[in-house]
């Protein structure tokens, strides 16, 4: 019995269609420029894998999707950094350069592999000024987006992205960039992630040699708060004379509990299967 026949054109689609997928289960990333270089925020509850990491001195690199392809992607542009970095100078290695590198392999492994890779990557390179940032987002199938400002990938990642629009400013001070992650990567109505669920790096080039830096524990929860505006409880107005009301009481009868649905999880569960 002969086999069916597809067509190019519905074979790269069903690629597509299937890496997608694959990384619509991810939970979000962003990256964004802010004051004295970029930074990386992620939701991870994961404490052994990593969303994101360094590559070289001025290089870092996040993704989204399956962990042990982006893994793989990740080890092998350390490497090419490396060697380019010892046979010539370490000023060769690029976040350009990186760039290239992996949408020449997401190309060709999503060109000729059955399988194309469930992943979406960010390289970023920071600068000696904030002219000289850099933040390279590539797709699975190799396509490559010179991004100024501010990176978004994952499953929600137009949603994510209109979120940070709407709070971007240039030169933003470190604590208020991560606010304004933190804030996109939070559902309208739902709960922030947990301190100890967020993964938060930043390339800072005020650091020597070495940029890359993770934020976490008490630094981390100082960044947050310096932004965080509690609301206090406003004092009670007067009433007036003869209006028959008792102070502190409520104006009207108890609304009871809502009617909406609950809120609960948004069903993104770490069970060790998911993308990251």
């Amino acid at each position: 019995m002969p086999f069916g026949y597809a067509s190019p054109e519905q074979i790269m689609r069903d690629k597509a269609d299937y890496a997608r997928k694959g990384i619509a289960r991810g939970r979000s990333v962003v990256v964004l420029q802010y004051a004295d270089g970029i930074l990386f925020v992620a939701p991870n509850p994961s404490r052994a894998l990593h969303k994101i990491s360094e590559i070289y001195d001025r290089i870092g690199f996040a993704a989204v999707g399956r962990y042990n392809e982006f893994e793989e992607l990740r080890l092998g542009g350390i490497r090419y950094a490396d060697i380019n970095g010892y046979t010539y100078d370490r000023s060769d290695v690029t976040g350009r350069g990186l760039a290239n590198l992996y949408a020449s392999n997401l190309g060709r492994i999503f060109t000729e592999s059955i399988k194309s890779l469930e992943v979406e990557v960010v390289v970023a390179e920071v600068g000696d000024t904030p002219d000289g940032d850099a933040i390279y987002r590539l797709t699975f199938d190799g396509s490559v987006f010179d991004e100024h400002g501010f990176a978004a990938m994952g499953g929600q990642a137009d949603a994510v992205s209109t979120r940070v629009k709407e709070r971007y400013r240039e030169s933003m001070p470190l604590a208020e960039a991560l606010e304004t992650a933190v804030a996109a990567l939070t559902e309208p109505g739902g709960e922030r992630p947990p301190i100890g669920q967020l993964e938060v790096a930043v390339l800072d080039r005020n650091r020597e040699h070495r940029k890359f830096l993770r934020l976490t524990g008490a630094r981390l929860e100082r960044l947050l708060a310096q932004t965080a505006t509690p609301s206090e409880p406003s004092e009670p107005a007067a009433p007036e004379a003869g209006s028959g009301e008792t102070p502190g009481a409520p104006e009207g009868p108890p609304t009871g509990p809502p009617t909406g649905p609950p809120t609960g999880p948004d069903g993104d569960v770490d069970d060790g299967s998911s993308p990251l």
